[in-house]
């Protein structure tokens, strides 16, 4: 498989599997920056914790060591999706859920892709089309990021809902 099509199911499949459940992308976009976080600042003693238990070749500490990342960085996106399928209701919400699920997979293919196994990782960071979502990585994540905090301010339960009134007897 090329690493373009490898690149652009990384990006496309996420979007579109939010969509299609209707999850909530706002905040899988925000999960998908927890499990950066914990990437960052985590990885590091869970790699350590682990090899205690394991005799591995270094070269399989390594790998080892990557795939736990992409745990730590995939578990939170993956438990907020199936948490909250189907929390998009309406097709206005629906629409509005477009650009953050794009966030998500853009987001994720910058996270995701140097995690991968050495030659995926190697084929797809040396293709162009890798060099030019590379260039526009600080657009991909402010962008994504400004529009997730305002679908997230958006979806605010408004203050003249009805719902939460109570009934005089």
């Amino acid at each position: 498989m090329t690493p373009d099509i490898i690149l652009g199911a990384v990006v496309v499949i996420p979007a579109l599997m939010l969509m299609l459940l209707r999850v909530n992308a706002t905040l899988v976009f925000l999960s998908l920056c927890l499990g950066s976080v914990l990437v960052q600042f985590v990885a590091k003693d869970v790699a350590s914790l682990l090899s205690l238990f394991s005799a591995q070749a270094p070269h399989s500490v390594a790998v080892a060591g990557n795939n736990t990342k992409l745990i730590l960085l995939l578990a939170p996106v993956i438990l907020t999706a199936i948490f909250m399928i189907r929390t998009v209701r309406g097709n206005g919400r629906l629409l509005l859920n477009v650009l953050p699920a794009a966030g998500v997979g853009l987001l994720g293919a910058l996270l995701v892709v140097p995690l991968l196994p050495p030659g995926t990782s190697h084929n797809i960071v040396i293709s162009p089309l890798w060099h030019q979502v590379q260039n526009a990585q600080s657009t991909i994540v402010g962008a994504s990021a400004v529009v997730c905090l305002l679908v997230l301010w958006l979806q605010r339960p408004t203050t003249g809902s009805n719902k939460h009134k109570k009934h005089k007897g």
